[in-house]
């Protein structure tokens, strides 16, 4: 069995631009890996994809994102034998937090070598954005601009060390719904140049002061639980707060270790799922 690990995405940016013609939204965000990770276990068989998972809410089908990056594979370079992807997951489903994508990224970099496939990170990630907005950055991991519909990747230095606290709330956001009532003219755009400047000068604070993300408001309206983690986690002492993706999933900064208990516990009175992670920051290498 050849393990892989999958690491779940923050968004420190996300601005929604306008509406393509391929019906896709032109996106433009900022995202970092933090050291909450799924982990991904392949093992070979003749034939045929198997998904294996204790989680009730991942599909063992075709609508897996992992058994896609393996059916692609399959596919494009003709392979033959097949696989039992085992999907250990430890990010929360349909969160924001990419767990599906990075699923997908990992076994594609797993099966790159189970298969001796011999293809660079950039021919992994070239193949990802054929299965979902999120793989390509997955596949690379660490910091980056992703632009277009996500395909698009800059590398950008890995932020200033500090921790993240996670909460999510007992709900599914759809991700088709946010941005189906999402309208470019109201949505309040995060600057992405100042981010990318605070990323570069290694300024902590001002890469708290420049988080932003324009689905926010979206989800706020249709959700208003998610507003109420974003104050609480405010009042306990976070230094900035906003939430991932198009949600549900809140995510604060803390660079001070000692107030992470009293955000931490003020947050699992109300909230199912709270974590607190570092930020990895750094890129993915193959193995």
């Amino acid at each position: 069995m050849l393990y892989v690990k999958a690491p779940a995405k923050i968004n420190l940016t996300l601005d929604v631009l306008y509406k393509r013609p391929d019906n896709y939204h032109e996106i433009e965000m900022i995202m970092t890996t933090v050291d909450l990770a799924d982990r991904i276990g392949l093992k070979a068989t003749e034939s045929g994809i198997h998904i294996e998972s204790a989680d009730r809410f991942v599909p063992n089908d075709s609508r897996n994102l992992a058994y896609q990056a393996a059916q692609l594979l399959k596919d494009t370079f003709n392979i033959k034998s097949g696989v039992i992807i085992s999907l250990d997951k430890q990010i929360p489903v349909a969160a924001g937090l990419a767990g599906g994508s990075s699923d997908a990224a990992a076994t594609l970099k797993g099966l790159n070598q189970l298969w001796q496939l011999n293809l660079s990170l950039d021919e992994l990630a070239e193949l990802g954005a054929k299965i979902g907005s999120d793989v390509s950055f997955c596949v690379y991991g660490g910091t980056a601009l992703a632009k277009g519909r996500g395909e698009i990747i800059e590398h950008l230095p890995a932020p200033p060390h500090c921790w993240v606290v996670l909460a999510k709330p007992t709900i599914g956001v759809s991700t088709a719904d946010v941005y189906g009532a999402f309208k470019p003219a109201k949505a309040e755009h995060p600057d992405t140049g100042k981010m990318i400047e605070a990323l570069e000068q290694g300024d902590y604070q001002a890469m708290c002061d420049h988080l932003g993300n324009a689905l926010e408001s979206v989800t706020l309206e249709m959700h208003p639980e998610v507003a109420q983690i974003k104050e609480q986690m405010k009042k306990f002492g976070a230094d900035a707060v906003l939430m991932s993706g198009s949600g549900p999933t809140v995510f604060g900064l803390v660079q001070q270790e000692a107030r992470i208990p009293r955000i931490y516990n003020g947050l699992r009175g109300f909230c199912g799922e709270v974590y607190v992670v570092r930020l990895i920051g750094e890129r993915e290498t193959l193995a």
